[in-house]
């Protein structure tokens, strides 16, 4: 499909999506609007995105989807890592039909959207990083063991929530690893390259305050590094910073990441 081309048109649809060793739940609004993918944040579900997606209304084709062992019904896999995640995204546009789509991830799932964008620069229409996907180098060995320290105290009720969806069908080891690595690609060695290879249009929308886990001023020496970001890659810009904190952004703040993805869907149209 070319960039100028008519976006595939699908009627609503939710169902599982097989992909590997598992299956993933997956909503598709269907209609012939971009189709915009949302990436969810590390244990979180495509629910968070109810406001962003009410925000942008019925213009779009809106694809939510829950990741391996989130939601209550993605399933268990033997494979939780970060690359499984960006091959997710391949597995739902093709089941659903997509050529081209419009990514929007936040926290972890921004560092899925930033890789997923700059490996398919024929078929991302844009990405939308929502605070995440910020190259700095904030895992050292302390970290590790307050990660693992942190999941091991939560391990106790979090099998007491997952009959609802709120916490994922991973153990606490599991879940620590997943976090571990995340701070590995974070490393600005690591997500750098990444982000100066992106060439299509990518905007960041940056909360304030802290997120789980952090102390004192660390999320926000995280973000400075953006500046850095932004002078090295054109084709990236930081669209806003918004008052929320990292936690509360999706619900709080979601008129600016719907006012982000129609500067780039307004871009696309353009032929930008």
């Amino acid at each position: 499909m070319t960039k100028n081309s008519t976006y595939s048109t699908s009627s609503k649809w939710t169902g599982m999506v097989p992909v590997d060793d598992t299956a993933l739940a997956v909503t598709d609004t269907g209609g012939p609007g971009i189709p915009v993918v949302y990436l969810n944040g590390q244990f979180a579900t495509q629910g968070y995105w109810r406001r962003v997606i009410a925000e942008l209304g019925p213009g779009w084709r809106h694809i939510t989807y829950d990741e391996r062992a989130r939601g209550r019904k993605s399933k268990r896999s033997a494979d939780y890592s970060f690359e499984a995640c960006v091959r997710d995204v391949d597995a739902v546009l093709a089941a659903r039909g997509v050529d081209r789509a419009l990514v929007v991830g936040w926290s972890y799932g921004a560092f899925v959207g930033a890789h997923w964008a700059s490996r398919n620069p024929e078929r991302a229409v844009g990405a939308i990083l929502v605070d995440g996907a910020q190259p700095y180098d904030w895992l050292d060995e302390a970290m590790e063991q307050r990660i693992r320290k942190l999941f091991r105290r939560m391990g106790w009720f979090m099998p007491l929530l997952r009959p609802t969806g709120l916490t994922p069908r991973m153990n606490a080891e599991q879940m620590a690893n997943s976090n571990i690595e995340l701070g590995k690609l974070a490393r600005e060695r690591e997500l750098t390259p990444v982000l100066d290879r992106i060439t299509v249009p990518a905007r960041y929308v940056v909360a304030s305050g802290t997120s789980l886990g952090s102390k004192g001023d660390e999320q926000e020496r995280i973000r400075t590094s953006l500046n850095m970001v932004v002078e090295r890659n054109p084709n990236i810009k930081i669209s806003a910073k918004v008052p929320s904190n990292h936690g509360a952004i999706l619900k709080k703040d979601a008129p600016a990441i719907a006012e982000a993805v129609r500067e780039i869907a307004a871009l696309d149209r353009a032929g930008h």
